[in-house]
């Protein structure tokens, strides 16, 4: 059994075909960071028309090369993110539909980031199961979940103002970086020192984050020193703060749910190398089986909204009267 999936919740425009294991037949995604770097962030207009530009191309290049009769099951992002871009998939997938008689399902895309860990192709293969423990940081979201099995969520941390990504995103623009930012800090960060003391938030117990006071005491620092002539280890300093409080929040997480041993690191900000690198110490040290998925199903993908509807099919769980619509908020996917 096999899914189509459209992902535009954002700025990239994916279309994946998924099969009820998690194994990825096909993954195509088109960015528009040259549409939206003149601007140092995306615009959500110009995502939204580009969008519609690269979608139906990408749907015929899967339909090159999977038949729609090898097809049960459509899907696409149906929330939270741009609700231009939203409607761009939730409109075209539903079209699709309707005229080719098959079901249809919209998915939460922090779901999809939390299951990504089920995917796996010809390149990379991981053994997963339920439960674990599951951090989704991107450039919207920093959330801890205790993942009990499939729909069963529980909320156990969450950033309280900016999330990792919009903390990388923000001062890659101090320095002067170009968008997307949180990929050049990681490049630009790789070739410094950390020479630089960022705050870390870590008077905070529990398990949520707070990256608002790290971003201001930046944007402070910088006024002070010669930028241009310490941005690679102004880059390394402050993402060594960002990973620090991932880390640490990592750690009482543990603690504090002790049966716990898989550990998903999942979404945008898990491609950066440095919370990779630190990561991947932390759970050999710990015990801890991590799982922590290739870049291609790390940053937004079709593959993991097509996953995780193709499960909630099988299910039960799926729309038969094409309700399904777009939204860009979240709250209905557990309180986020």
């Amino acid at each position: 059994m096999k899914v189509l999936a459209v992902e535009t919740s954002c700025d990239d425009t994916c279309v994946s075909v998924v099969d009820e294991n998690g194994f990825v037949d096909l993954s195509l995604r088109q960015d528009q960071d040259e549409i939206h770097s003149p601007f140092g962030g995306i615009v959500p207009e110009r995502a939204s028309r580009n969008h519609s530009r690269h979608l139906l191309s990408l749907l015929d290049q899967a339909f090159n090369k999977i038949s729609i009769e090898e097809i049960s099951l459509l899907a696409f992002t149906s929330r939270p993110g741009l609700m231009g871009s939203l409607l761009v998939g939730s409109v075209t997938t539903r079209t699709l539909s309707e005229l080719y008689e098959k079901p249809v399902l919209g998915i939460n895309h922090i779901e999809g980031h939390i299951l990504s860990p089920f995917l796996w192709d010809k390149e990379y293969q991981k053994k997963w199961s339920f439960p674990y423990l599951a951090l989704v940081v991107s450039g919207g979201h920093t959330h801890l979940f205790e993942v009990q099995s499939l729909s069963k969520y529980i909320l156990i941390g969450k950033t309280l103002d900016d999330a990792a990504g919009e903390a990388f995103d923000k001062f890659a623009r101090f320095v002067g970086l170009p968008y997307p930012g949180g990929v050049y800090v990681d490049k630009t960060a790789q070739k410094g020192e950390c020479s630089f003391s960022f705050p870390v938030a870590m008077d905070r117990k529990g398990l949520d984050f707070s990256f608002s006071g790290l971003k201001t005491s930046a944007h402070l620092l910088l006024q002070k020193v010669d930028v241009k002539k310490h941005r690679e280890s102004l880059c390394a300093s402050f993402q060594d703060a960002v990973v620090r409080q991932i880390m640490n929040k990592l750690e009482e997480c543990i603690h504090l749910y002790p049966d716990y041993k898989r550990v998903a690191v999942v979404g945008g900000v898990s491609a950066n190398s440095y919370l990779r690198k630190k990561c991947t110490v932390w759970a050999e040290k710990n015990s801890i089986d991590l799982a922590l998925p290739p870049l291609r199903y790390c940053t937004d993908n079709a593959a993991m909204i097509g996953y995780t509807a193709i499960q909630k099919y099988l299910s039960g769980n799926f729309s038969k009267d094409l309700s399904c619509s777009a939204n860009h908020r979240a709250e209905d996917f557990i309180g986020i």
